[in-house]
């Protein structure tokens, strides 16, 4: 028999609102002082260069710092938070579903100062991930104390995530969309949760202008294209698809090779990374990090295609290398720096083929962005939106649709999946949760323990 206090709390329509607006002021803060900790961080080769010089004990000392950083940050995941590891994204849409719990007590401090770790190190990862889960488990500590039922717990918790994004990348309109197209299975529509999203994205936006500015996050300075290059941008969406696929199903293979060599030496893989990592930030900065910075200088330098090319492949195996040690970050940025070297150098090529106006090359980088993001993430209004608020890049919607669109469509013909679905699908396998989501247990669980399982993390 229930007592009182299992009685869920239903808040009113102005509550609920105002509940969704604090969690994206709480995710907004959290997510801005992410960002910055870890810019801060990622300042060390500098300080490093600077008191020693350059010389092969740098590059050891180098080597020493960046994996010391790597195993710090696996620890805490290892020892403390094992869900905390990898992007996060899955975890949240798992919890939605009622498959996997969100622990926020310990979650939100390993994932912090986790991720700032892992990133300030030189890790290939982005923060986006990281900051999505912040939001999600500020907003699971809300629900849980004040104990809320299912359905506004799981509209809330989405609401959380929005807000985290929304941080991560200055981008509120591709932050609410994220929601509507990425979680569409598991995100409860009402219309109070749908505006409790909208909410939270502005409201972190607010916070994230406050202390960064309203200026697009990545701007990037591109004209329009003809309309006759839009079958340039087609052949790019094509190319990026098949990409995609290549990415999503060598980061499954990463994650299962690393696991096998972890169970036998856990920090083996992290110390490798790690040093490797501290290596090349001295060597080739361009292969570490994740990327953001990155992505204005490339367009810019005008790089001859052999360098863009073996920049893109160091980053994609550093990417595939970052993720699969287990340490807090996300593939956003990752992918994004990728596509940006891709899509540099397919300008490149088309520019020794056709004549194209000056801003042809920050085109088809912009591009770019969008198309590989969709498929390899299969959502491709996020991917149009989200570039467009990171560049700036409005007048070119056209391209980067034509280009989203046709890697959406040729993902879809190789049969791929959405890289969080399959995250996802791993972590339940690995924790032994293949039961579907059950009616509310009650507001004194952890948000999303429906059915609980352990915290084994799939990044």
């Amino acid at each position: 028999m229930s007592s009182e206090s299992d009685v869920p709390t239903t808040p009113s329509d102005p509550l609920y609102y105002g509940l969704a607006i604090l969690v994206g002021l709480a995710g907004g803060a959290a997510g801005s002082a992410f960002h910055l900790l870890v810019e801060r961080l990622s300042l060390w080769p500098e300080h490093l260069v600077g008191a020693v010089g350059r010389g092969p004990l740098t590059y050891a000392l180098s080597a020493i710092v960046s994996a010391a950083m790597v195993i710090a940050a696996l620890y805490l995941v290892r020892r403390f938070a094992p869900e905390a590891g990898g992007s996060g994204v899955q975890e949240i849409e798992g919890a939605m579903e009622g498959l996997r719990p969100v622990f926020w007590r310990r979650v939100l401090p390993v994932k912090f100062v986790g991720g700032v770790l892992a990133l300030g190190s030189g890790l290939v990862a982005g923060r986006e991930g990281p900051t999505i889960h912040i939001g999600a488990s500020i907003a699971a500590g809300v629900s849980e104390t004040l104990r809320l039922g299912r359905t506004d717990s799981r509209g809330l918790l989405a609401a959380g995530a929005a807000a985290g994004l929304s941080a991560a990348f200055n981008a509120p309109l591709a932050a609410i969309l994220f929601i509507i197209e990425e979680t569409r299975r598991q995100f409860p529509y009402t219309f109070r949760t749908y505006m409790a999203v909208i909410a939270a994205a502005a409201a972190s936006a607010v916070v994230t202008e406050a202390i960064s500015g309203a200026s697009p996050f990545l701007a990037i300075t591109a004209g329009e294209m003809p309309l006759w290059s839009l079958a340039a941008f087609a052949l790019l969406g094509a190319v990026l698809g098949v990409v995609g696929i290549a990415f999503n199903r060598c980061l499954i293979l990463s994650l299962d090779a690393v696991r096998a060599v972890s169970l036998r030496a856990p920090y083996l893989p992290a110390a490798v990374v790690g040093g490797a990592v501290g290596v090349l930030v001295l060597a080739l900065p361009e292969a570490t990090g994740g990327g953001e910075r990155l992505l204005v200088r490339l367009i810019g330098e005008n790089l001859p295609l052999a360098l863009l090319a073996a920049i893109a492949v160091l980053r994609f195996a550093g990417t595939m290398a970052s993720y699969s040690i287990g340490t807090p970050g996300g593939i956003f940025a990752p992918i994004l720096a990728l596509a940006t070297a891709i899509g540099l150098a397919f300008g490149g090529v088309m520019a020794a083929l056709a004549p194209l106006p000056d801003s042809a090359a920050a085109a088809f980088a912009v591009a770019a962005m969008g198309g590989l993001f969709t498929a390899t993430v299969r959502a491709p209004l996020v991917g149009i939106v989200l570039v467009a608020e990171l560049t700036g890049t409005y007048a070119l919607i056209l391209p980067v649709i034509v280009t989203c669109g046709v890697a959406n469509v040729v993902a879809d013909r190789l049969r791929g999946r959405p890289i969080y679905e399959v995250l996802l699908e791993r972590t339940l396998r690995l924790s032994g949760a293949t039961a579907p989501p059950i009616p509310d247990a009650g507001p004194t669980s952890p948000v999303g323990i429906d059915n609980p399982s352990p915290p084994v993390s799939g990044r």
